[in-house]
C-alpha cells in the first residue's frame, strides 16, 4: 500500500502539515507534531481507524483515496517455485502438523 496523504491534502489546497494538523484539531483529533510529521512525510506502519475516519472527514476523502494499492509489489513478493531436477527425490517439507514416515 502507498500512503497518499500529501497528494490528497494538496488537491484540497492544504500544502503544509501544520495546516492539516490545525484542521484535524478543529475536528477533535489532537496529533503531536512528531506524529503529524510522520504521517505527512512517510507511510505509517499503523493508524487507528478513528484517526483515519477524522482525517477522511477533514479532507473529504475516502480511505481508498489515502491508501493506494500496489499490486505489482504484491506479485513481486510471491515466492517462485524452485525448479525440480528430473529424477531427484522430493524434498520433505518440515514443520508442525506433519505426519512422520512409517518406521
Amino acid at each position: 500500500m502507498r500512503w497518499n496523504l500529501r497528494m490528497v491534502a494538496a488537491e484540497r489546497g492544504i500544502w503544509k502539515s501544520t495546516e492539516l494538523r490545525r484542521r484535524l484539531a478543529e475536528a477533535g483529533l489532537e496529533i503531536s507534531a512528531g506524529k503529524m510529521s510522520a504521517l505527512w512525510t512517510g507511510t505509517p506502519i499503523s493508524i487507528r481507524l478513528e484517526d483515519l475516519d477524522v482525517i477522511c472527514a477533514v479532507l473529504e476523502a475516502s480511505p481508498a483515496d489515502l491508501l493506494l494499492r500496489e499490486p505489482e509489489k504484491v506479485a513481486a513478493r510471491k515466492p517462485q517455485p524452485a525448479p525440480v531436477a528430473a529424477g531427484a527425490p522430493p524434498v520433505p517439507r518440515l514443520g508442525r502438523h506433519r505426519s512422520r514416515p512409517p518406521a
